[in-house]
């Protein structure tokens, strides 16, 4: 297509793309009362009910809301309304237990005006008659921030139709120049803005599995808005953050870990390791994994497991930031133990830490010693009824905690069990360490011995590409007398850190020049509060700042 082709061309393009897709397009739908038409015509077909005109807007009433999170938790769910003669209804908007069963049907040029607010819209898709999807387009050589920023205008208008329509119910927003595509989630203000660079946070370009970019329109549109796929991603795929009453949508490689997983567990074929690099969002993933498999029935219970108790008070907060109170604190072994045996739905998943599952299994602790010898049954004897069980265990930091006893004693305990581990730096054959004892022959133990085959990789080459993380400076120490080392030569562990020494100032700036009477305030800050810990003290409240004027104004005060 020429740099001078017209945005309209693009639009026209779009949505014969979209038919080729197999979805329905609706030239007739041009206008607010034509949209509401269509919704209630489908409305009524899938809950099987005939309302009235009065009744109808008495729904949209109650649906129609300016609060984007309500809106996207109420299109999830179903809901109950009150008909003319007082009977419920229960309802859903769209298909939530098959997404793929839905009405499917594209508009363009749509013009929603209300009192104070006249816009039109370049292609929107309609789920069930709810638009759920916004796309706007700009000419090739103009950016598509251009047309973020024309959406983030819309919204901010008095009176917008994303406040006073059934636009309120849009989860995704689509930008695109044809050669360069963006997506991201609709927000409430406080979530929706540029920054100063003008860059939307967070936005997405969409990615195939081996994480090369989908940016040509042509292929974003086979990739991510086939009806099945798109149907997903509004329903797996965006997460409800209800501590923060914020969307959030999960990047394609965390797509493409969580279905790997998923995929593994349906067709029972083993076990598998995720190589997704450090802040990429790993407990994302995880959590998404562990609702998923929440709802599979043939699943007994799945266990997220961490290496540390800090982890595993941070993980349940970022579980349960995700969802509220999806899971429960394990205070101790016997908790666990507890939660393992229960048949509340509420327990079937499980934020654990590895020496808690360990301590559960050993025989040889000191807690089971003493149940033996009160002739009562140990954890392991408790446990004994999950044996032949369906469990799925999912490992955090797996290079970290998975070459011991507890691994093995899990396989051997849970024999119909499949783990699964989250690593950012899998063990390979050349920097493994711990080694295997078969017979009189001695091998390596790697990441994929224990998890036997990557499910899914991300690297800090992708992360770094993906600006998720920051680059990395190297720089390379030399000898001063400027002889290179020979092949094979290592330098001394003193002399690099006395080179770090040396350029520490350099590469972080110089050193603050602290007065004697800054030093004496920072002794006395320090007494201070160690005397804080003393018994019978009341507590001492620490500076706002850091600095030797926060110091000094805080001795003062005392």
């Amino acid at each position: 297509m020429a740099i001078t082709t017209p945005e309209r061309d693009l639009e026209e393009f779009l949505v014969t793309k979209l038919c080729d897709l197999k979805y329905e397009y609706r030239p007739d739908i041009r206008d607010r009362v034509t949209l509401e038409a269509n919704f209630r015509e489908k409305f009524e077909t899938l809950n099987r009910v005939t309302l009235t005109d009065g009744e109808f807007q008495r729904l949209l009433d109650e649906i129609v809301t300016p609060d984007v999170y309500e809106a996207a938790r109420s299109l999830r769910n179903r809901e109950a309304f009150i008909r003319d003669d007082g009977t419920p209804l229960n309802y859903t908007l769209v298909n939530i237990k098959d997404w793929c069963k839905n009405a499917f049907e594209v508009v363009n040029q749509l013009r929603i005006n209300t009192d104070n607010s006249h816009h039109r819209y370049d292609v929107m898709i309609l789920i069930n008659g709810v638009p759920v999807v916004q796309i706007e387009l700009k000419t090739l050589g103009i950016s598509p921030r251009r047309a973020m920023e024309q959406i983030i205008n819309y919204k901010n208008d008095p009176g917008n139709g994303y406040g006073k329509t059934l636009l309120c119910f849009v989860q995704l927003f689509i930008v695109s120049n044809r050669t360069n595509t963006w997506y991201f989630a609709n927000n409430n203000a406080r979530h929706f803005a540029f920054d100063a660079d003008e860059r939307f946070l967070p936005i997405y370009q969409f990615a195939a599995e081996d994480n090369s970019k989908i940016s040509y329109l042509d292929d974003f549109a086979d990739r991510f808005l086939a009806k099945c796929t798109l149907g997903q991603m509004i329903s797996k795929y965006m997460v409800l953050i209800a501590s923060e009453q914020r969307l959030l949508m999960m990047r394609p490689y965390q797509i493409y870990a969580v279905k790997a997983i998923v995929d593994c567990i349906d067709q029972n074929c083993g076990n598998g390791y995720i190589w997704h690099t450090t802040g990429s969002g790993k407990t994302l993933t995880s959590f998404k994994a562990s609702t998923l498999l929440k709802s599979n029935e043939s699943i007994h219970k799945c266990l997220f497991v961490v290496d540390r108790k800090d982890l595993d008070r941070q993980t349940r907060e970022e579980f349960n930031r995700f969802q509220e109170n999806c899971v429960e604190e394990n205070t101790n072994t016997a908790a666990l133990v507890r939660r393992l045996l229960s048949d509340n739905y509420a327990d079937k998943v499980i934020v654990t830490t590895i020496q808690k599952l360990g301590l559960a299994l050993d025989e040889n602790s000191k807690h089971n010693k003493q149940k033996v010898a009160q002739g009562r049954s140990t954890f392991k004897q408790r446990l004994e009824q999950l044996r032949d069980k369906r469990m799925v265990f999912i490992f955090d930091e797996c290079h970290r905690s998975q070459f011991g006893e507890n691994h093995r004693a899990i396989k051997e305990f849970f024999p119909n069990s499949q783990l699964f581990g989250f690593t950012g730096t899998p063990i390979f054959e050349d920097n493994a360490t711990t080694k295997q004892i078969e017979g009189d022959v001695a091998t390596l133990r790697t990441t994929k011995d224990l998890f036997e085959k990557e499910l899914h990789a991300y690297t800090i080459t992708h992360a770094i590409e993906d600006r998720n993380v920051l680059r990395f400076h190297v720089d390379y120490y030399k000898p001063k007398d400027g002889v290179a080392p020979k092949q094979g030569q290592t330098f001394a562990k003193q002399a690099v850190a006395q080179a770090i020494l040396d350029k520490h100032d350099a590469a972080t700036g110089p050193p603050l020049q602290r007065t004697a009477r800054d030093r004496v305030d920072q002794r006395r800050y320090r007494v201070l509060r160690c005397l804080q810990k003393a018994p019978g003290r009341a507590p001492i409240r620490r500076p706002g700042g850091s600095s030797p004027q926060d110091r000094r104004s805080f001795l003062t005060s005392r």
